[in-house]
């Protein structure tokens, strides 16, 4: 081992032993260390959260959702099937249902919500979107055209108090125009299914109906709102986007999901970049700790350098020597952190129930967050720039002091001694 190494280390080590001021700087020590730990673990438990949050959200968005989605200028699409046919043949689409979409309001006996009614094709629309999987109760093969079924989100039914069987109103906000007045358009509706996608939004505001019926109650004849695409990746979706047009014959408005739910990921793509940078200013706040302790090392040394430098040692080693000692603290903190991190940030489903309990709070609100659990994935790229970035900063706080130390003069530090 090189001296340099085997000094540093035994600098180190000492500290364990240490009496009077010594004991102090090994407090600081202990300081850095927790400092560089505590911000290397907030920075992977936050950004594994954030990453679970936006896949998460992405997944739940487009199970109920769609990749791409075709409609008209005036909102109605005549020769939907022709559309559909025509969008089929862009290589990216794998398959291709029409739908209506429209407002409405629910009614069952005191409750009243205002809903977004959706009139699908059930065999269609279990090939682009994933509400076979989301059903509790029924299935959407219950919708049948001129029964009049409809399936709720689970949180829809809950605020009707409605179950399987029994008869909502739904009334449409396009009226009749009679002469005493205009009267809205009213229908009854056997409640055939319950979904829950566990995104609050769909959970709480979207109704399924069959696609005849929503015609028939919205009086759309044979058009229909729109065609919904999905693809075999939904990352190419903006370009897809760009390139149907050239594929159908109709002037048509096409749009994708980046689009349409493009302030969620926006947020959360912000909010992870401002947390990530807050958050490095605890490792910063810590990386000065280090510098403290080095600072304060140095000075207590003193005597030690010069005895060094008079039998030989290079300014460049004595500067090794305390870059070591402070890459030790550094790397203990970050070793510290990341298996703290990666321990709280695996276990989040149990951690968090149980702060809850402890508490008495409510830590994750769906109505907030969109989605009912808190999600966690941690990508191996983020912990690896993580410790890179604060070894860096590590590294970078131990320079000024071991530099001033290979500056010592011998025969200064010796003069009192």
């Amino acid at each position: 081992m090189r001296y340099e190494f085997l000094v540093g280390l035994r600098y180190t080590r000492s500290r364990k032993r240490a009496q009077g001021r010594n004991r102090f700087i090994s407090f600081i020590s202990l300081v850095s260390m927790l400092g560089t730990g505590l911000g290397v673990a907030a920075l992977i438990v936050v950004l594994s959260v954030m990453n679970g949050f936006q896949e998460e959200l992405r997944t739940r968005i487009l199970g109920v959702a769609s990749h791409v989605q075709i409609s008209g200028f005036d909102g109605e699409l005549d020769a939907w099937q022709q559309v559909a046919d025509q969008a089929a043949h862009h290589p990216d689409v794998l398959a291709a249902a029409p739908y209506v979409q429209e407002q409405g309001m629910l009614s069952f006996d005191q409750a009243v919500r205002g809903t977004l009614v959706r009139g699908v094709l059930p065999a269609a629309e279990d090939r682009v979107a994933d509400f076979a999987r989301h059903m509790r109760s029924g299935s959407l093969d219950a919708l049948q055209p001129g029964r009049f079924g409809i399936i709720l989100g689970r949180d829809l039914a809950f605020a009707l108090q409605v179950q399987l069987g029994d008869k909502v109103t739904l009334i449409a906000p396009q009226g009749l125009v009679t002469p005493a007045a205009v009267l809205p358009r009213v229908k009854q509706f056997e409640v055939v299914g319950i979904f829950e996608a566990g995104m609050f939004e769909y959970d709480s505001g979207l109704a399924l109906i069959h696609l005849q019926d929503a015609q028939a109650l919205y009086r759309m004849g044979e058009r229909v709102s729109g065609v919904r695409l999905k693809l075999d990746d939904l990352f190419a979706a903006p370009r897809v986007a760009r390139e149907l047009p050239g594929y159908i014959d109709e002037n048509v408005v096409v749009t994708d999901w980046t689009r349409s739910h493009a302030n969620f990921f926006r947020a959360v793509a912000l909010e992870k970049t401002m947390m990530t940078v807050i958050l490095f200013l605890i490792v910063a706040v810590a990386a000065f700790n280090i510098v403290s302790t080095l600072v304060m090392a140095v000075q207590e040394k003193y005597a030690d350098i010069a005895i060094l430098r008079t039998l030989g040692a290079s300014p460049r080693s004595i500067m090794a020597i305390f870059v070591l000692q402070g890459a030790i603290i550094g790397l203990v903190g970050l070793a510290a952190g990341v298996a703290g991190g990666l321990l709280l940030a695996n276990n989040l489903d149990i951690v968090i129930p149980a702060l809850e309990g402890i508490t008495g709070a409510t830590l994750w609100n769906k109505e907030v967050y969109y989605i009912s659990e808190l999600p966690s994935k941690v990508l191996p790229a983020d912990v690896v720039t993580i410790v890179s970035v604060s070894f860096v900063l590590t590294l970078v706080a131990t320079l000024y002091p071991s530099w001033r130390a290979s500056r010592v003069n011998p025969a200064e530090a010796l003069r009192y001694e």
